[in-house]
C-alpha cells in the first residue's frame, strides 16, 4: 500500500453562501477553525461543499481560497469528479494549478456505466492527473456502487492514492481496507470508529465541520489503541450525526453552523433549509460549550 496522503480526519468543507455568492470571509474563518482543531486534511468543493451547483468561477475561487488559506499546513484534497470526463480532466489540471494537494473523483453519475467502465474512466483520470486521485464511492448520491474488486484493480495504478468509502457497508469497506492494496477513508461518520477498527487510516468527516477536536480525538485514540476512548466518542456523536443526515446534506450541517455563528443557512436550490423541528433537534443536540 502506498503511504496515505493523510491518516487521521480529513473535513468536508462547506461552501457558505451569502444571497447567492460564496461567502469568503466565512470560508477563511472556518478552515482557520478546522486548522486550529488540528486536523489533518481538507477537502474543499465535495459533496458537502455543493459542488454540483458552483460555477466554473465559484469551484476555482474556493479551491484557491481553500489552498491559500492553509497555506501547505495540511494537504488541500479538491473534489474535481464529474460524470464527464473532459470536465474531470479540466478540473483536475486546474487543481493542480491553484496548489491542491489531490483530487477527490466521484464515480460517475447519471451515465450508468459498467464496473469495466468505472475502471476506464479512473484509469484515464489517473493518467492525465499531475495529483494523486482518491476514489469516491457514494452509491446512493450516484446510484452506483464501485464494488471491492473494481476498486482493487484500480488501486496498482501508481496514480491512485485512496478509496473513500462511503457506501455505508462496513463488509465492503473491511474488504478494501484489509486487502492492505489501497488507503481506505471512511466517508459514514456513523461508522468512523468502527472503519477505523476494520483498518481504515481515516476518515473524510461531515460532523467535523462542527465537531473538530472531538473527529480528530477518536482517531487519535485509536491510533493508540483506545478502542474503548474511541468507541465512546463515537457513541456520544452518533445522536447529532442522525441528526445530520436526518435531511439532505449539507443542509443541516449548515443549519447548525448557523447556530454556531460560523456561517449562515443557505443552501442552493433543489436543496432547501431544514425544517423547524430539524433546527431544534440540532440546537438541542449540539453541545453547549461550542453555542455562541
Amino acid at each position: 500500500m502506498n503511504t496515505p496522503l493523510f491518516t487521521g480526519v480529513c473535513t468536508a468543507l462547506v461552501t457558505p453562501f451569502d444571497q447567492g455568492r460564496i461567502d469568503g470571509k466565512a470560508l477563511r474563518r472556518l478552515i482557520r477553525r478546522q486548522m486550529e482543531a488540528g486536523v489533518s486534511a481538507l477537502l474543499v468543493c465535495g459533496t458537502t461543499g455543493e459542488s454540483s451547483t458552483l460555477s466554473p468561477e465559484e469551484w476555482e475561487y474556493a479551491v484557491k481560497l481553500t489552498v491559500d488559506t492553509v497555506a501547505g499546513q495540511v494537504p488541500v484534497i479538491a473534489g474535481t469528479g464529474t460524470n464527464d470526463l473532459r470536465r474531470t480532466l479540466r478540473r483536475g489540471r486546474l487543481a493542480a494549478d491553484l496548489g491542491a494537494d489531490a483530487q477527490l473523483v466521484v464515480t460517475p453519475y447519471y451515465n450508468k456505466t459498467t464496473q469495466d467502465g468505472l475502471v476506464d474512466y479512473y484509469t484515464q483520470v489517473a493518467d492525465a492527473s499531475r495529483l494523486p486521485v482518491i476514489l469516491y464511492n457514494v452509491p446512493g448520491r450516484t446510484g452506483l456502487n464501485m464494488r471491492p474488486e473494481t476498486a482493487l484493480r484500480l488501486a496498482g495504478h501508481p496514480n491512485i492514492a485512496g478509496v473513500k468509502e462511503a457506501s455505508g457497508d462496513l463488509a465492503q469497506l473491511a474488504l478494501l481496507a484489509q486487502s492492505g492494496a489501497l488507503p481506505v477513508y471512511c466517508g459514514s461518520d456513523r461508522l468512523n470508529a468502527a472503519a477505523l477498527q476494520l483498518g481504515a487510516v481515516g476518515v473524510i468527516s461531515v460532523i467535523s465541520n462542527l465537531l473538530p477536536q472531538d473527529v480528530a480525538q477518536l482517531c487519535s485514540a485509536l491510533k493508540k489503541g483506545c478502542v474503548a476512548t474511541a468507541n465512546a466518542r463515537q457513541r456520544a456523536m452518533n445522536p447529532l450525526i442522525d441528526a445530520l443526515f436526518a435531511e439532505t446534506s449539507p443542509a443541516p450541517v449548515k443549519a447548525a453552523l448557523s447556530l454556531l455563528g460560523l456561517c449562515g443557512a443557505e443552501v442552493r436550490s433543489p436543496l432547501v433549509p431544514v425544517r423547524d423541528e430539524t433546527l431544534q433537534r440540532l440546537r438541542t443536540l449540539l453541545p453547549q460549550e461550542v453555542m455562541v
